[in-house]
């Protein structure tokens, strides 16, 4: 097909792109490719899945805590899970959506609390009717610990395109594009 028939395609002036991050992701490669796969009438979802320590959340105070407090203790606690979330979610996603701002482009973040990522990356891309999932592969596709991964289990239940991307070296336990002993 030549540029004037592909403009002529559907779906093909915008696709509604999901990104999901764990924090591997090169932001500036990835805000330049998914830009041009979204196309001038796409949307580009950054997101993150956090599972919170709810239960460590629960024992820490960070505030004073004063007898005859009227803040409800289950509000504080959700307080401090979403101020959590939010905290982690954005040193994981601000780093792509500010690529794609350099570039004129706006991106929405989306920072979801989960314990299955798998399956908060298929949610969130049925939410914003995504047709396109990427994502960084932490492992080598074909090693056999892969299949045991987020990315392969967003591609056994993805009703849409996945695109992995490797992910770059990491010095954190389990983010790193090196096989797993």
């Amino acid at each position: 097909m030549t540029p004037t028939q592909l403009s002529r395609v559907p779906n093909l002036d915008g696709v509604d792109v999901l990104i999901a991050t764990a924090g591997v992701l090169p932001a500036d490669p990835v805000a330049e490719m998914v830009s041009r796969l979204a196309g001038p009438e796409g949307s580009i979802t950054v997101m993150t899945v956090i599972e919170v320590p709810r239960l460590f959340l629960e024992t820490t105070d960070d505030e004073r805590r004063f007898f005859l407090n009227d803040e409800p203790e289950i509000g504080r606690i959700d307080a401090k899970a979403n101020r959590y979330l939010e905290e982690r979610g954005r040193r994981l996603v601000d780093p792509i959506v500010a690529a794609f701002r350099a570039r004129g482009w706006t991106a929405t973040a989306r920072y979801v609390e989960g314990s299955d990522p798998a399956l908060a990356i298929i949610q969130a891309a049925t939410e914003v009717g995504a047709e396109l999932i990427v994502m960084g592969a932490t492992r080598p596709l074909f090693a056999d610990s892969a299949w045991g991964s987020v990315s392969a289990g967003v591609m056994q239940r993805a009703a849409c395109p996945l695109l992995l991307i490797p992910g770059s070296r990491s010095d954190e336990p389990g983010e790193t594009s090196t096989p797993q002993p």
